[in-house]
C-alpha cells in the first residue's frame, strides 16, 4: 500500500484530534494533562520540563508505545508502531502548546504542532507575511498567520513525512520504517523525541521563533 501527501495530512489531522481529546481509559484530554502538571508547580516552564522528562521516561517503557496501536483510530492503515509514536510525540507537543497559553483548537497552533513534529523550518514563510524572528512569539502573533501560509507549511510537513521513505513521493507501507523517530523492539526513539520536545518547548514556552528555523542550534536544559 502506498500513501501520498494527502493521506499523510488526513492521518495527522486524525492523530491531532485524538491527541487533544485523549483516548478513553488510556490518556486524558490535553487540558486535563497540562493542568495536572501546572497545578503542582508555581512556574509553568518548570512544569513543562517535568512533563517532558516524565513523558520520555514513560514512553521508553517496554510495551507502552506498541500497546497504544490498537487504541488509535486512523483513516489510513499504517503499522501500529508508527501511529503510536506519532500519537505520543504529537500529544507531547500539543500539551506544551497548551501550557504556553496557546489555543490548541486553532488552525495556526495545529499547523505549528505539525511543523515541530516533522522538524520543518517555517522562518522564511512567516517572514514573508511580516512575522519576524527577532520578536518574541506571542499568542497574539500566531493569529496573524494567514490561511495561505498555513497551507504552505502543511504541504512542507506532508512532503517531509513522505520523503522520509524515499524520493518517489509516496510511502510504501509494506517496507515502512517509523516516520518520526524509530521504534526498536517495542521501545521508543529517545533521541528523536528529545529533539522534538526541545523544538516545542522553545517555541511554545519561550516564544522562540527560531525553534522552527534551519539555523536553530542548542537544546533546553531539562534539569
Amino acid at each position: 500500500m502506498k500513501i501520498g501527501q494527502e493521506e499523510i495530512m488526513q492521518l495527522l489531522d486524525n492523530l491531532y484530534a485524538q491527541s487533544i481529546q485523549g483516548i478513553a481509559k488510556i490518556s486524558p484530554p490535553i487540558s486535563v494533562l497540562a493542568n495536572d502538571y501546572m497545578q503542582k508547580e508555581k512556574d509553568t516552564q518548570l512544569a513543562a520540563k517535568k512533563f517532558i522528562r516524565y513523558q520520555i521516561a514513560k514512553c521508553t517503557t517496554s510495551g507502552f508505545v506498541s500497546g497504544l496501536g490498537g487504541m488509535i483510530t486512523l483513516p489510513v492503515a499504517i503499522p501500529a508502531n508508527i501511529s503510536s509514536v506519532l500519537y505520543v510525540q504529537m500529544r507531547m507537543i500539543a500539551c506544551l502548546a497548551y501550557m504556553g497559553g496557546y489555543d490548541t483548537e486553532s488552525d495556526q497552533v495545529q499547523t505549528l504542532v505539525y511543523a515541530c513534529l516533522a522538524g520543518v523550518s517555517v522562518d522564511q514563510m512567516l517572514k514573508s507575511v511580516g512575522i519576524q524572528f527577532g520578536n518574541q512569539f506571542a499568542t497574539a502573533m500566531i493569529k496573524k498567520i494567514p490561511g495561505d501560509v498555513l497551507v504552505k507549511i502543511n504541504q512542507k510537513v506532508g512532503f517531509r513525512f513522505v520523503t522520509k521513505f524515499g524520493t518517489k513521493g509516496v510511502i510504501n507501507i509494506g517496507k515502512a520504517v517509523p516516520l518520526v523517530g524509530g521504534v526498536i523492539s517495542g521501545g521508543f526513539d529517545f533521541a528523536e523525541t528529545k529533539l522534538i520536545a526541545n523544538r516545542a518547548y522553545c517555541l511554545f514556552l519561550e516564544g522562540d521563533m527560531s525553534a522552527l528555523s534551519d539555523d536553530k542550534e542548542g537544546s533546553v536544559e531539562m534539569a
